[in-house]
């Protein structure tokens, strides 16, 4: 595990602790540990959280969110590295 993502990892801990889970910026804090993910390679974990943050901004934000749009693109370009 290098710094970035251990520090994504404490930030995404605490806002959950403090915030909430479904708290936006909780939601913002997954989907920048997904990006860590993305850039490290790690395409299993990276899909398994963006969809995770995916389904919670649709029912936080709605479909039609610029948040939750951003996410379905993550996770577009997660499949695309995969080979889907």
């Amino acid at each position: 595990m290098n710094e970035a993502e251990q520090l994504e990892i404490q930030v995404m801990d605490m806002r959950i602790k403090v915030l909430g889970a479904e708290h936006p910026d909780t939601l913002i804090s997954m989907g920048n540990l997904a990006s860590t993910y993305m850039n490290q390679r790690r395409w299993n974990e990276a899909e398994q959280l963006e969809i995770q943050v995916m389904d919670m901004r649709i029912k936080v934000l709605g479909a039609e969110h610029p948040y939750t749009l951003t996410g379905m693109e993550n996770l577009a370009r997660i499949y695309m590295n995969q080979g889907r």
